[in-house]
């Protein structure tokens, strides 16, 4: 491995930075204190900052030389409103928020690159660090972007990572066009009619209705679409009555909806529509399928871009480190939102896996700190051979 030995050296100071965050988790668009410690760290090592784009977002400007090209690099800082159940003594501090999606270990490795690129970056260009807030569901990615972050930072191409428990240690995946998934969360609305447990013939049961709307939505993906292309219904959340002996009147599913193409998501929305209607109507109910705001596009890699992220991949950990053709994986990134408007790569970045690793958003995750020095290299050594480039061609091509 070819990592940047400052900041291996500081690996100790950045994993208390990390852990300090993790003990301190802010949900989507309240990381007043997470983004009021990255701009200090930030002006600290003199980089130009600019907060509050997209509520509680951070951007730090970095010039060096006379080119025209300004790339951006993406960390995402928000956590998880779900209880954390590990012991140590970073855990949270705040019943039901969590950081268990690793967004503080992506916040310190990008504060870390910010902070050596201003001390001993050797570049030709303009190097913009995003801290984006409300990655988890509050569509982050695109409040910073309707709050003008492209036009007030014209980059040309923007870069993101996550870290991935089920790769190694040094290991990293990525391929060209569709990495992640779209998403989309919906709501069904079951209505019957409510009544007494012992008399169920004098009720119209929604419970049981829905119960086999779920059941039937499991087969939209395997008889509506194509077999050689992707989707996944899961229906997460089932919600009613209040009591053991009464029959409500209502019920409601959640769930989420999965897809690359346009196509495969109108399919899917259509099929579970009709559906949910259906079958309330053959049971003498009613049913509505609603989509909730919030939709996230596919996170589609540029292949140019997906190219140069591989060759600096494999230069910094190794040629075998780095599967450059990976599988398309089904979650899903608001980073998306970024890629809609600008070329870039997205990358999964191994952080463990083995007996006893935890994927990500489980109650008892943890970011593995080891990783802090791999990450923070590779946005160093990303940016140097972006902007370097950049200084031999034709100014902001």
């Amino acid at each position: 491995m070819q990592l940047c030995p400052q900041i291996t050296a500081d690996a100790d100071q950045l994993t208390r930075w990390r852990r300090d965050l993790h003990a301190h988790p802010e949900l989507g668009y309240a990381e007043h204190r997470t983004a009021a410690f990255v701009a200090a760290q930030l002006e600290a090592a003199g980089i130009e900052v600019c907060t509050g784009i997209g509520r509680t977002g951070v951007v730090g400007r970095l010039r060096r030389g006379s080119a025209a090209r300004t790339i951006g690099l993406r960390a995402d800082m928000d956590a998880l409103p779900m209880q954390e159940e590990n012991d140590f003594g970073h855990r949270s501090r705040h019943d039901g928020r969590f950081h268990g999606c690793g967004h503080d270990g992506h916040t310190v490795m990008l504060l870390a690159a910010a902070r050596h690129l201003a001390a001993h970056g050797e570049f030709d260009g303009t190097c913009c660090f995003i801290f984006q807030p409300a990655e988890e569901g509050g569509g982050g990615a695109a409040a910073m972007i309707a709050d003008g972050l492209f036009e007030r930072f014209p980059m040309q191409a923007v870069y993101g990572l996550h870290n991935y428990p089920l790769l190694p240690v040094g290991r990293v995946a990525v391929r060209a066009g569709p990495m992640l998934a779209a998403a989309e969360q919906f709501d069904v609305e079951v209505r019957g009619r409510g009544g007494h447990g012992a008399f169920p013939h004098l009720a119209v049961d929604p419970v049981v209705t829905a119960a086999q709307i779920v059941q039937a939505f499991q087969t939209v993906v395997s008889r509506s679409v194509d077999p050689l292309h992707t989707a996944v219904v899961s229906v997460t959340r089932i919600v009613a009555g209040d009591a053991y002996n009464v029959i409500p009147g209502a019920v409601t599913l959640g769930g989420t909806i999965r897809y690359f193409e346009a196509e495969v998501g109108a399919t899917v929305r259509r099929r579970l529509a009709e559906i949910a209607t259906g079958i309330a109507h053959a049971a003498g109910a009613e049913a509505d399928f609603v989509l909730r705001e919030g939709r996230y596009p596919p996170v589609v890699n540029s292949a140019a871009e997906t190219r140069l992220a591989v060759e600096v991949a494999r230069e910094l950990l190794g040629e075998d480190a780095v599967d450059a053709d990976c599988p398309p994986l089904m979650g899903s990134e608001d980073f998306a939102f970024m890629l809609e408007r600008k070329p870039g790569c997205f990358i999964m970045f191994g952080q463990g896996g083995g007996e006893g690793g935890c994927m990500v958003h489980h109650p008892r995750y943890d970011f593995n700190d080891a990783i802090i020095p791999l990450g923070a290299s590779y946005w160093v050594r990303l940016a140097e051979r972006l902007l370097a480039q950049a200084s031999s061609s034709a100014a902001g091509d």
